[in-house]
């Protein structure tokens, strides 16, 4: 499982995505080679537990790439003191008092 996570972290982009693709295969053809060799019962014990560890730890199926924001919970971002708060901000922030009204052209 080390190894899988070190391919998965050292891709980026179409990269990654064929490495992943590549890793589930790889992990798919394990797991079916070692139930093949398991008697019935054995097979139907291994299979529920698989399937209890899938159940615990399964994602949302939301994929988030570099500079996004998934929760799976609640998220509260606030600001007060005329300060920004943001999950995630792509490029600067700038804070400057407002600009002066426009006199009116009577």
């Amino acid at each position: 499982m080390d190894q899988t996570a070190s391919a998965l972290d050292a891709g980026d982009g179409v990269s990654a995505e064929r490495m992943r693709i590549r890793q589930e295969a790889l992990w798919q053809a394990r797991f079916e080679s070692l139930l093949e060799g398991l008697a019935q019962d054995e097979r139907d014990r291994a299979a529920a537990e698989l399937q209890s560890l899938l159940d615990a730890h399964r994602s949302s199926g939301t994929v988030v790439g570099d500079g996004g924001l998934a929760v799976g919970g609640d998220l509260n971002v606030s600001a007060d003191n005329h300060s920004v708060a943001a999950g995630v901000v792509n490029g600067g922030v700038h804070l400057s008092p407002p600009p002066p009204p426009v006199s009116s052209q009577g």
